[in-house]
């Protein structure tokens, strides 16, 4: 799986695990809804700024998030 797509899945989840919706997600972000549903079917990628900002809200780490790890657990 490609990592755009393995990005995105891993947002769809934690979203879902924290009862949120897309336009939730969204507002969290900064972002229209649209964006971010582009974001979890992998079709854009995303600052390293929001991805640590996502890291610390839903307090896993950036390499979890990326598919480098399935640990979901920070170092910090």
């Amino acid at each position: 799986m490609e990592l755009l797509n393995i990005m995105g899945e891993r947002f769809r989840s934690l979203r879902e695990s924290a009862k949120l919706t897309q336009k939730d997600m969204a507002d969290l972000i900064g972002c229209t809804t649209s964006h971010y549903q582009k974001i979890e079917y992998g079709k854009v990628n995303i600052s390293v700024t929001t991805l640590n900002f996502l890291s610390d809200h839903f307090h896993v780490s950036a390499d979890y998030l990326l598919g480098r790890t399935d640990n979901r657990e920070t170092n910090g």
